[in-house]
């Protein structure tokens, strides 16, 4: 053969392989796009959906999570992903629960919080709370389209109370600023968001008052990931993949809480400088909300089907829910049995 025959034969050699390699290319699937909405600005307890994109683990699973968008509340961001908005979401568990009753269609995915962090909260050196019955005639700070106002409901049905036990004032979020200003006794916050914040501007750990409502008979899930009954039916490998991933970023949270604030500021550079806020927030869930029996059985993120169905009758004792309603599911725990998640 001569030169420049071999010469060809290599030229068409190179040409087949990089067409093989492209056609390669062009079959490997493209990555699902996929949007997450948040119930509100960014806590601790959203850090998994960070970690997971910052460290490779939803690339892994083959999905581009697009957006992790800030919200206005649970109720917003269980429209949002009911209506195809967004694919995935974070929000309180009892909002979703009423919400199915109104037509909303979500499915729990992981119960985050085994316990609420839900709790009603006082300045203790104006107006100190040591039983629920003290928030008799108090002026109570309400936000009548938030998740809190749902758990304020059932917190003063549970101890044998109701609104008209209480003064209600109307605030907008951030509505703890009202509680500082003096304008309201007590509201109701989440020990893993407004406390910290709250400890910083009232004197530090223990200027505060602090009814969690796991202590005090509310024996409810708080907040959690979820996604649209949509998407569990129209794409169950989408979901799957999206847990696993998720899932994943539970466990990393839980034993590289550091890692897991840097993820968060990385991501949301506004928040440089509050990184002491977002370990405190992170520390208050490990501490008393993420963690229960059946975290330790069957892992963690665990919804039990019993307590639910108990959550839904407390819903519905109180008024959230209405009388007649009946309870139609609301979680699926086959994605989280199938990710294998960690047990604590």
């Amino acid at each position: 053969m001569s030169r420049l025959s071999k010469l060809f034969s290599g030229l068409l050699l190179c040409a087949s392989l990089l067409g093989a390699g492209a056609s390669a290319a062009l079959a490997a699937p493209a990555a699902d796009d996929v949007v997450v909405q948040l119930d509100w600005i960014v806590r601790g307890n959203h850090a998994m959906f960070f970690v997971a994109r910052d460290k490779g683990m939803f690339a892994k699973q083959g999905i581009n999570v697009t957006a992790i968008r800030k919200g206005t509340g649970s109720v917003d961001a269980l429209r949002m992903v009911a209506n195809g908005s967004a694919q995935f979401g974070f929000g309180d568990l009892s909002t979703l629960l009423v919400a199915r009753t109104q037509g909303a269609a979500n499915t729990t995915l992981v119960a985050v919080n085994q316990k609420s962090p839900l709790a009603m909260v006082s300045i203790k050196s104006r107006k100190p709370l040591n039983a629920a019955t003290d928030l008799k005639g108090m002026n109570v700070g309400v936000h009548p389209a938030g998740s809190t106002y749902v758990f304020l409901k059932a917190f003063l049905s549970k101890n044998g109370m109701s609104l008209a036990d209480i003064k209600q004032s109307t605030v907008a979020p951030p509505y703890e600023n009202y509680l500082v200003m003096g304008r309201v006794d007590a509201v109701p916050g989440y020990i893993d968001a407004e406390v910290p914040l709250l400890e910083e501007k009232t004197g530090g750990p223990g200027s505060l008052s602090i009814l969690q409502a796991a202590d005090h008979g509310l024996n409810v899930y708080g907040s959690g990931m979820f996604t649209s009954d949509k998407m569990v039916a129209s794409n169950p490998q989408l979901v799957q993949r999206f847990v696993n991933a998720y899932m994943e970023a539970f466990a990393y949270v839980i034993t590289h809480p550091d890692e897991a604030v840097a993820a968060i500021v990385k991501a949301n550079p506004e928040y440089k400088g509050q990184e002491k806020i977002l370990a405190e927030q992170l520390d208050a869930d490990f501490k008393h909300t993420m963690y229960s029996g059946d975290t330790a059985t069957h892992g963690i993120g665990w919804v039990d089907a019993r307590r639910w169905g108990d959550m839904f009758d407390i819903l519905r004792k109180e008024g959230s829910i209405e009388a007649g309603a009946k309870a139609s599911g609301g979680f699926d725990m086959k994605f989280l049995t199938a990710a294998k998640p960690l047990r604590k």
